[in-house]
């Protein structure tokens, strides 16, 4: 048979795991970007990963952008997992129940995102690219979650819609700030030397070099839920 006239080679999905799914392709990757970041990412190393060729993934993820939400898929499947493992808990003492399940989600959000720092910029720089509805369904069942809460609230569409953007924001803004890092020297004991304070023109950005050790310090959960609250109770008194 000529060359030109036989069939193309068939990349084989069985890797050193056994056969390749979706689920055990996305989980290599984050396993991967958790590890190295996300300049590790490729085909080829992805696929070195799971002891096939590079060629045998473009079944599970059609392009390396495809990847990259498969890689947001895999952080909301996991958001997923962990509240149907954790409940909300019922209204608390002088609250309600759908506050408290804001309160919930956020948490659980913020947890999976800090077990998944490099991936955090995607929650940003993906969702900037797809239009809602080409979202992951696991992202738009995240979105139908939130605004079930809003409307139990007895908000009305508009200012469901409004509380609703606002929560994304606060959110992502946080977990984002959260995750920006502040050190510049880690073996440095000296906090001004630590923080890289010499490198900023005092006369210029005072006020910066002030505030930078406060600023360097996580908040963590309950710089989250001050804000959340902060947020909810400027809606509810408008």
């Amino acid at each position: 048979m000529a060359e030109a006239e036989r069939p193309a080679r068939r990349a084989s999905d069985r890797g050193r795991y056994g056969r390749l799914s979706r689920e055990r392709v996305l989980a290599a990757a984050l396993a991967l970007v958790d590890r190295e970041g996300l300049s590790a990412l490729s085909m080829r190393r992805l696929g070195a990963e799971l002891g096939v060729e590079a060629m045998a993934l473009y079944r599970y993820a059609e392009s390396k952008e495809a990847l990259l939400d498969g890689l947001v898929e895999a952080l909301y499947l996991e958001l997923e997992d962990r509240l149907a493992a954790d409940p909300a808990p019922g209204a608390t003492s002088g609250g309600s129940a759908w506050r408290s399940g804001l309160h919930h989600i956020a948490r659980a959000t913020y947890d999976v995102c800090l077990a998944h720092p490099h991936v955090v910029p995607l929650l940003a720089t993906r969702m900037l690219a797809l239009p809602l509805a080409r979202r992951p369904l696991t992202v738009l069942r995240h979105h139908e979650r939130v605004l079930t809460l809003l409307r139990t609230s007895a908000c009305d569409d508009t200012r469901a819609s409004a509380v609703f953007r606002a929560y994304n924001a606060w959110l992502l803004g946080y977990v984002t700030v959260e995750l920006q890092p502040m050190i510049d020297n880690a073996d440095e004991p000296d906090p001004a030397f630590r923080l890289g304070l010499h490198r900023m023109p005092p006369q210029e950005l005072p006020l910066l070099r002030t505030y930078a050790p406060e600023l360097a310090e996580q908040r963590g959960p309950e710089g989250l839920t001050a804000g959340l609250d902060a947020l909810l109770d400027r809606f509810g008194r408008a």
